[in-house]
């Protein structure tokens, strides 16, 4: 890099009067430097072109996971991001002579519209000279390096490898560290927002911010945070209409309606799930199948039996003629464990216990030991057909094992909300039996 050119990872300027910043710089501090420079909006990408390191591990120092001690490599960080030599215990460094030079004109004039026009108009009114067309060049030549500019910036590659990897579920994990980890790597996309990209690359961005946000409002609906789960699902909507993703916006709010599928309100959410089935189409893609098979549990439980059995149909259609890129086992897809899952519910609020134990069974038999989550849920539906099939005792039993056997994390919200239904939906004349009042002061704890 030239020194006396203007760097494309400077600084702004009142950082270097920042006294976190200053005190940075004064303890080679590179992990502060390059997060508060990134923050600022200069990309690691600009950084490592302009410094000469791979954007990789400049994004590894942001985050404390390396570190830099090379005394030609500080130089160059000195130079790339126009920090002053005594900043950083270095001699002042040549960019820094303060001689007065010419003045053609300044990025200022530049930036200003009416300065601009009149250079332009000064310089065309002798007619297309080298002044004029260099003057042309120069205009259109910044628009080509602005449209170039981070067309992959390295930490958006990360970060979409970290949304993909969210949506795999919680592998074992409690709920709260997996949402303590989601909700920082999200925070890593705002200085990408919040900097201007390309079309395409926005867009990726905005893609990576809406899978973020729906999987953050997920299990914030697990951990019974209903309220904050709406919020962040609005969110990732904002996210994925600015993305252009139908598919995506049609996801978040299918899985939006099991907020209020789940908290009691059916009817709210056969109306998301509705307009979640309008936005995906008629085409047999993950968001349509989940969106019909949301809607058929919404109407199952809204006692309006002929659309949810028209949804479940709807669904099995779609999973029949899904691809199988689309039938893996995550949260932005649906295979046959999570379409089972669904039909269980379905079938178990429409009081078909036989198909609804067949499905009950077979998503047993595809969930991972340690889906504890689903396997709950699954032997609660379990536990609520007994009682549509006239043995309470059992289903509380049943129930009371479920939550006894529960990882502490996993006692509260979706998992407690069913059991609770289930407890409602018992006939008074039998709260008195021992197993009835046992679960009522199970889940009273």
């Amino acid at each position: 890099m030239d020194d006396l050119r203007p760097s494309p990872a400077q600084v702004p300027p009142h950082l270097l009067h920042d006294p976190k910043f200053v005190q940075a710089a004064r303890d080679h501090d590179f992990t502060t430097l390059f997060a508060m420079a990134h923050s600022h909006g200069v990309s690691y990408y600009r950084i490592g072109e302009a410094a000469g390191i791979k954007a990789d591990r400049v994004s590894l120092i942001a985050r404390g996971k390396a570190s830099l001690t090379a005394l030609d490599t500080i130089v160059r960080v000195a130079d790339a991001l126009r920090i002053p030599g005594a900043h950083l215990g270095l001699a002042e460094r040549p960019w820094e002579d303060s001689t007065p030079k010419p003045h053609l004109e300044s990025d200022d004039d530049r930036d200003d519209p009416m300065n601009r026009r009149q250079l332009l108009r000064g310089a065309l009114a002798a007619g297309l000279t080298g002044t004029a067309l260099t003057t042309l060049a120069d205009t259109r030549q910044s628009l080509d390096l602005a449209l170039a500019a981070d067309t992959e910036p390295a930490d958006l590659s990360d970060l979409e490898t970290a949304a993909e990897t969210y949506g795999y579920g919680y592998h074992g994990q409690p709920p709260t560290q997996v949402l303590a980890d989601l909700v920082t790597d999200f925070g890593e996309l705002r200085p990408l927002l919040s900097t201007p990209q390309p079309i395409a690359t926005r867009a990726r961005v905005c893609r990576t911010a809406g899978q973020m946000a729906g999987i953050t409002a997920i299990v914030l609906m697990d951990l019974g945070a209903r309220r904050h789960a709406r919020s962040w699902f609005a969110t990732a909507a904002t996210a994925a209409r600015e993305s252009g993703d139908k598919q995506l916006l049609a996801w978040i709010w299918a899985r939006e309606a099991m907020v209020p599928l789940n908290y009691g309100a059916p009817q709210a959410a056969a109306r998301l799930a509705e307009q979640a089935r309008q936005v995906a189409g008629d085409r047999p893609t993950a968001a349509a199948t989940l969106a019909a098979a949301v809607a058929a549990r919404s109407y199952a439980l809204s006692h309006r039996d002929e659309q949810a059995r028209e949804a479940l149909t709807a669904a099995d259609a779609f999973m029949e003629r899904l691809p199988a890129g689309a039938r893996t086992d995550t949260w932005f897809t649906h295979g046959e464990q999570k379409h089972h899952v669904h039909l269980s519910h379905a079938l178990t609020a429409l009081g078909d216990t036989a198909r609804a134990h067949e499905s009950q069974i077979r998503a047993l038999e595809l969930s991972a030991p340690t889906s504890t989550m689903t396997r709950s849920l699954l032997q609660i539906d379990a536990a609520a057909c007994l009682r549509h099939d006239g043995d309470p005792e059992q289903a509380c039993q049943r129930t009371i094992a479920v939550m006894d056997d529960l990882p502490h994390a996993y006692r509260t919200g979706l998992v407690h909300r069913r059991a609770l239904d289930l407890y409602r939906s018992i006939a008074a004349q039998h709260h008195r039996e021992p197993a009835v009042r046992q679960l009522r002061d199970v889940l009273a704890a």
